[in-house]
């Protein structure tokens, strides 16, 4: 067998990750390669030269050692023929006076211009050579070069003495995806048989993968889900269709069950490195969390030590668990965060947060600037269509441009004056207002682009000339919301809106992405294949429409491996929960609740649409039912506030208690209740998301389009917050319960057609008296 190994890494990168020095620096602002200024400056300087000068000139080397081969490639910013002279130029933007910048400013700099020397003369048979740095002032517009003269002797000690150095950890690689895919193929399904389903789910995915397609996936709970579709993508990993697999979660219990299959997979033999990347917020060692040397001493000093933390955990750990990479964090006084991001590169399988690989914002660039060979997990996949959303949409309010000008305008005029801009153009926004509280356009307000790039500007010049100063929080904020607004700009197109709205005594302006579809494929394209798996993804093919699928992608609907004798499904006939009708539908409700928890003691779940109904059922039934312990979610409950709600659930309890939560929150998904924890949950209201500006404009929008409007703003998304709520009550083969859903909705067909085949049993009730029927030959069976 050829063990031998082809990697690829950039100039850039090389050259960081072997030469990194010194401390994590708190700035973000001094933005050195920020595109659309970079991409303006290397135009201009590249421009100003008449002859002799070759812009952007690809460079690309292959090495060899013991068999394997490493490939660097570059693009030089420019060659410039000068009389007898060959002369590499870098170009770099900076926002710092360049008074301050000399030949030592950065040695990174100079490293990455000797690699493009070095290659360059190689090809052409050189014996020296120029290297250039160009240092562009974007806010001056002033330039400084720094040039000095190299042997190619010299550039080919420098150049091997970093390729040396990184084939180390290319030895380490390949060592150990001999011995992960030598445990690959020995690994058995780490269960004694397959549930009703998961084999064939689990031949879906790996077919998938070998196709690089994309599969959407709607399996009920008990499936398994999780080790159906991680067992088939590691089996993939083994075959070499899949070098990295990222598991992608909304959820933090949903990672948990994530590292439990790898457990239980390692148990059985399975030799694989797994990282759970934790938000920086919560991993950060510091209580007010500064990335500045001078206020952390994980980030004094930072990158002296990285590399020797890396090397120690990749060859002493294979489980990259929150608690392991704090341990090594603080044995080697590195920052968690920055080095779970580095030690990304090394794992076979990252689990995370769906952001790291969607959210244009912050997505894992180490990993996407070009396409790989990754296969996207991404679990509970109906939670994406509303964080897609979220993550490709930006807003701005005019109060923070008042609020920010206050602050600083005694300490720069620059940032002041571009702040008063910004404040007369949402001034002259709020009026397109007019009578009524909003305005839309299809249009992207370009004039934002001059304005919010004035600002930044302005900023980093600030930032930049008072390193050793605080920042003021609420103005990096607005720089970082500035920055967010013209990065989401870029993606703008006919499946955008843009809104203006008026709010009390402020005004928002947001660029709103209606339809995710296609951003969410383009993210999906950087790796080779996407599997998207729920228990709701009902109805499917809007699932896969609006989640980026194609016509050649594969769907599968699986049916439940639970028998329709473990539970009771009743739909009261006689009940409206619709907001007209709320006030006279209060007794109705409790009345229905007392019958369901009466007829066996348990614990149960009632479901409402808002906070609102929900407080008025509950006090009416405590005043019939005092006897009956109940349990309350309010809207902003700490995570042990959480936990205390759910311990009260416990097995076989002496008396009925119930609880009382709202649908689409914190217990109605995600939330495992086995060993006759929950009874039963009761359901009220269809469970259509409130009314509103951009509701209404999604339903417009899709209106236009596929005239599903509704479905898509109101129904679809409705119907997956009860299916979800009711899911609860069945997990295991072991578990009965009943599923009370009060609406007489449920009974129409438009929302009959999206229930899944399980349901097909339901029972139609138009009283208490009828349903206590019902009940009693269910629970007596």
């Amino acid at each position: 067998m050829n063990n031998a190994m082809e990697k690829k890494i950039s100039i850039r990168n090389l050259v960081e990750f072997i030469l990194r020095e010194g401390d994590i620096s708190s700035g973000g602002f001094t933005s050195y390669d920020r595109a659309l200024e970079g991409a303006k400056a290397h135009r201009k300087i590249q421009g100003s030269y008449e002859d002799g000068y070759e812009s952007e000139v690809t460079l690309k080397y292959s090495v060899e050692h013991e068999g394997d081969i490493l490939t660097v490639q570059g693009r030089a910013d420019g060659i410039l023929f000068e009389k007898e002279r060959i002369i590499i130029d870098e170009i770099k933007t900076v926002v710092i006076d360049l008074e301050k910048i000399d030949e030592e400013f950065n040695e990174l700099h100079w490293a990455q211009a000797k690699c493009y020397g070095y290659i360059y003369g190689q090809q052409k048979d050189l014996k020296e050579i120029y290297i250039q740095l160009t240092y562009y002032n974007i806010e001056t517009e002033e330039i400084k070069k720094l040039r000095k003269n190299f042997s190619m002797d010299k550039l080919e000690k420098f150049f091997n003495g970093l390729i040396e150095e990184y084939f180390k950890w290319i030895a380490i690689t390949k060592q150990w995806d001999v011995e992960r895919n030598k445990s690959i193929v020995e690994l058995d399904f780490p269960y004694s048989s397959y549930r009703k389903g998961q084999r064939n789910l689990a031949v879906a995915v790996y077919k998938t993968i070998k196709e690089d397609k994309k599969l959407y996936v709607q399996a009920p709970t008990g499936i398994g889900k999780t080790i159906s579709t991680i067992f088939p993508t590691i089996k993939a990993m083994g075959e070499g269709l899949t070098s990295k697999i990222f598991y992608l979660t909304a959820k933090t219990i949903t990672r948990t069950v994530a590292e439990e299959a790898f457990v239980k997979m390692r148990e059985k033999g399975l030799r694989i490195k797994t990282i759970t990347l934790t938000a920086k917020d919560k991993i950060c060692f510091q209580e007010e969390r500064k990335c500045d040397p001078e206020e952390c001493p994980y980030a004094l000093g930072h990158f002296d030590r990285i590399n020797e933390a890396l090397m120690d955990i990749i060859c002493h750990e294979e489980n990259f668990t929150r608690q392991t990479i704090e341990e090594y964090s603080r044995k080697y006084k590195v920052c968690p965060f920055e080095f779970s991001l580095d030690l990304s590169l090394w794992s076979d399988c990252i689990i995370c947060d769906y952001n790291y690989v969607f959210d244009p914002r912050v997505y894992l660039k180490r990993f996407f600037s070009q396409r790989g060979d990754y296969v996207f997990l991404v679990d509970e996949a109906h939670n994406l269509v509303d964080r897609a959303r979220t993550m490709f949409s930006a807003q701005l309010y005019k109060r923070q441009f008042l609020e920010v000008k206050m602050t600083i305008k005694d300490k720069s005029p620059g940032i002041a004056k571009s702040l008063n801009k910004l404040n007369s153009f949402m001034i002259d926004m709020k009026k397109l207002c007019d009578e009524g509280n909003n305005y839309i356009q299809k249009e992207y307000p370009i004039i934002l682009d001059e304005l919010l790039g004035n600002f930044i500007n302005q900023c980093e010049f600030y930032f930049a000339s008072n390193r050793t100063e605080e920042i003021e929080e609420k103005l990096s904020e607005l720089y970082f919301d500035a920055l967010s607004f013209l990065k989401i700009g870029e993606l703008y197109d006919e499946r955008y809106i843009t809104y203006i709205e008026k709010q009390s005594k402020d005004t928002k302006i947001k660029i709103f992405c209606l339809d995710p579809s296609e951003l969410i494929k383009k993210a999906i394209k950087r790796g080779k294949s996407g599997i998207f798996f729920s228990a709701t993804l009902a109805p499917l093919k809007y699932f896969k429409e609006i989640l980026g699928g194609e016509d050649e992608d594969h769907m599968v609907v699986l049916p439940s491996p639970f028998s329709k004798e473990q539970f009771s499904l009743l739909i009261t006939k006689n009940v409206s929960t619709r907001f007209r009708d709320r006030e006279n539908s209060y007794s109705q409700i409790v009345e229905y609740i007392e019958v369901a928890i009466r007829e066996k003691i348990g614990n149960y779940l009632v479901f409402f649409p808002s906070y609102a109904y929900l407080q008025r059922i509950h006090e009416e039934f405590q005043e019939n039912n005092p006897e009956i312990l109940t349990l309350v979610q309010n809207s902003f409950m700490t995570e042990q506030e959480r936990e205390n709600f759910l311990n009260e659930f416990k097995p076989n309890p002496s008396k009925s208690l119930l609880g009382f939560a709202v649908l689409g929150g914190l217990f109605s998904e995600g939330i495992d209740f086995t060993e006759d924890r929950l009874s039963g949950a009761i359901i009220i209201g269809v469970g259509l998301p409130q009314i509103s500006l951009e509701n209404d404009i999604i339903k417009g929008y899709f209106d236009e389009k596929n005239n599903y409007g509704y479905e898509y703003a109101y129904t679809y998304p409705g119907m997956n917050k009860v299916l979800q709520a009711a899911g609860r009550v069945i997990r295991t083969q072991n578990d009965k319960g009943t599923i009370l859903l009060i609406d007489d909705r449920f009974t129409y067909y438009s929302y009959r057609r999206i229930f899944p085949r399980e349901w097909n049993h339901s029972i139609q009730v138009y009283n208490p008296k009828q349903m206590k029927t019902k009940l009693k030959l269910f629970w007596n069976k």
